[in-house]
Parts: structure tokens; sequence; C-alpha cells
């Protein structure tokens, strides 16, 4: 399988980038670029409309997203268009667009997790999230659940994605595919990964400070009281932060945030980060990216420092089967945390991650990410899926050799 990256800050540069990436298709020896499959990331402020339409006429099935950035290699772009195009064989893989609600998330998800098993014997979901307000967490559930047991016995589906981005609006960020776009929906690539091997991993590097704390009361993505004290005035007293309220405004965006995330601590010993994007001035509560159990030991955190883009670096080369391994394409979901914390440095991550799988890379900043992490507790090992927030979530794509039979479950 071959992928090709393109990125133009304009519809009409775009369009010149693809068509000198296609201008070898119609070579009579056949071996000409002739991509079925277009990852398009871009910006709210690019004519997502007209880009689609030079891959719709092109016959290109279509998996997009706007951004908070968007990178493609090691370039970092804002407000720009970035793509990756693959020949992937149409056979391979499915992209489904689900509308959805608050309401309605868990089951919209779960009949997206029924209709990869119908699909592939063995699919691997690459997904993306429109909206502000959809749990991450219901997506991961509602999707195990309607998938049920995985064909090959041993651990949980492959799933891997991110929340799309407006450019830190905090409005309306949007998924698309062939003719349709919405915020509130949920997108999918569904891939036969007994045809391409689908891996990939989720890391953070975050690192939790003081005691373990308790949440006292919650109610899915809302934290009331920590220590039955007022969640808010709890995060502004242990880490010495202030958080503004817009006149006549109740909830208001926690614009500092991504950097004070919440880890919540899993009965099985992993952790996973909970950014708090609103609070309430009203109730003095926290409203999060993702579900907080009431009952959960939690940790608060702080900005994090070079270390974390080593443990990714370090986490993205465990997933590797040898040194040698290598991949077709790699797409990276990376929250918009990491860009805002790392600054100039994030090239650095992507380069690295990049130069592991020495593979074309897209990807854009989001604003959560789901896959599964390495185990806390089990040394070597892939834990379960999650929805994240401030992580790297990278994925591999490699079609395998004919000859190949499926392995097992994939990373």
């Amino acid at each position: 399988m071959q992928a090709k990256t393109i990125k133009a800050n304009s519809t009409e540069e775009i369009k010149k980038a693809f068509q000198h990436s296609i201008a070898d298709a119609c070579r009579t020896d056949g071996q000409g670029f002739k991509p079925t499959l277009a990852i398009i990331f871009l910006s709210i402020k690019q004519d997502r409309e007209a880009v689609c339409k030079l891959f719709e006429d092109a016959n290109i099935a279509i998996f997009g997203a706007t951004t908070a950035g968007e990178f493609i290699d090691g370039d970092i772009e804002e407000g720009s268009i970035t793509v990756m195009m693959m020949d992937m064989p149409q056979a391979y893989f499915k992209i489904e667009f689900l509308e959805t609600t608050l309401e309605t998330t868990f089951q919209d998800a779960k009949n997206l997790g029924a209709i990869g098993k119908k699909t592939f014997p063995n699919p691997a979901f690459i997904i993306a999230t429109g909206g502000i307000f959809i749990d991450g967490e219901q997506i991961i559930d509602g999707i195990i659940e309607g998938f049920g047991k995985p064909a090959n016995s041993n651990g949980e589906v492959t799933i891997f994605g991110g929340m799309a981005g407006d450019d830190l609006v905090a409005e309306k960020p949007l998924v698309f595919t062939n003719g349709k776009s919405k915020d509130n929906a949920l997108l999918s690539l569904i891939i036969d990964a007994d045809k391409i091997d689908v891996r990939g991993i989720a890391s953070c590097g975050w690192k939790a400070i003081g005691t373990s704390k308790t949440v006292t009361k919650s109610e899915g993505n809302i934290v009331y009281t920590i220590d039955d004290k007022p969640a808010l005035d709890m995060l502004m007293k242990y880490l010495g932060v202030e958080i503004k309220q817009e006149d006549n405004k109740n909830i208001a965006p926690f614009l500092n945030s991504w950097y004070y995330p919440l880890q919540v601590e899993r009965d099985n010993g992993d952790t996973v980060i909970r950014a708090t994007r609103f609070a309430n001035s009203e109730d003095r509560s926290l409203i999060c990216t993702g579900g907080v159990p009431q009952g959960a030991k939690i940790k608060f955190s702080l900005p994090p420092d070079f270390d974390a883009i080593e443990t990714v670096v370090s986490e993205c080369e465990s997933i590797k089967d040898n040194a040698q391994q290598q991949a077709d394409a790699l797409i990276m979901f990376s929250c918009v945390s990491r860009h805002l914390s790392f600054g100039a440095l994030m090239k650095e991550e992507i380069e690295q991650v990049k130069n592991i799988w020495n593979a074309p890379l897209v990807g854009f900043f989001t604003y959560g990410e789901y896959g599964k992490s390495l185990s806390a507790v089990q040394a070597g090992k892939i834990g379960t899926n999650e929805f994240h927030n401030n992580a790297c979530c990278v994925v591999a794509l490699k079609e395998k050799a004919p000859s190949s039979s499926p392995k097992g479950e994939n990373k």
C-alpha cells in the first residue's frame, strides 16, 4: 500500500498538489498512484466543501475532521489543509458516518460496533468525533459493547482516533465524509485487520502530584465535589490557578484546563487523564471531557516537561515487533494541550515518532483521543481502550502480504 501526503493553505493550492500527486495514475504499466482513500484534516477557516469535492469527483473516499492545528510529518501548520492519500484496496475498508446527540451517544456508538462486526470478521476502528459536549468515554464503551467479544478472543477490539477541533473556538468541531458533515457525529474508518495490520498506542507523559483524593459526588462528566469539598475550589486551591467567569455566565471555559488535568485511577491500576474543560461558578463544579466515576480516586497534574516527549517516543517504539519493522502510513491524533505546552518542541515529538516507522505521517491537534495505552501493572502489555486527554495517539498501517494469515490481536 502506498501513501502520499500533501498540504496547502487554500483550496486552489491543494487542488494543484492533488493533481501533481496523481499525475502518473494513467501509466500503461499499471504502477501509477491511484488513491482510494483520503484522510483530510483541515482548519474550520478552509472551504471544506470545495476541498471535499476535489476528492469526491475522483471517486476517493473521505475520512475528515476539523482541527486545532494540523501537521504532516514534522511540519506543523495552523489554518491549513493537510491530506494523506492511500491506495488501500476498496474491499479492505468501509467508512461509516452516524449522527448523534448527548442522549444517544452510547447507543449510536453501540450501533457502530455492531456495523463493524458485520462488515469484517476482524475489524479495526479509526474514529473521529465532532461536537464539544459529547462524552468520549461513552463512544468507547458503546463500540465495545456493540461489537462484543473479538473474533480472535484475545483482548478488546482495536479502536484509535481523536475528537475534532475548531481552532480553539470551542463551538462547533466537525467530522465529515463524502456528502456528509456535522458537529455532533461519529465518523469511523473501519479497516479489515486481516488484510491491513493496524497497531497503535496512546501515550501521555503528564505526571501526577500529591496524594490521591476521592471524587465524592459526580454525574457523568461533571465533578461536583472532591473529598466532600467543591471541585472547582479544590482545584484552584491545590494548583494555585484562577478561573475567571464571564459576566452573566455561570459556565465558562477553563482556558488553562489542558495544563492541569485530573488523573483518574482505574480499578486495574491504570490511570486516564481527564481535562477540565469548563467550570461552573454557581455550583462550583468542573465539567470534564470524559466521565469521572463517583468514588474514583484522582490526583491533580502539573504541566509536563521534556520527559513527556521521551515517554511518548519510547512507548511508540514498544509496539513494534522488531526494530526493522516499518509502516505504509501513520496517522497521529495529538491533544492540543501538547502543542500549547511544548510549543516549538512539539515538532521534535512528531518527527521522532515518524522516524520510528519511516513512513508518511498526517495528523491534527485534537480535543481528546481514543486508544489503548501501556498497562501500568503489566510491563510491556497494552491496556484497555480508553478515552484520553493530553495524549498522543499514533496509528501505524501496513498492508499484509497476500499469504499472511491473521496473527491474533493487533496491537
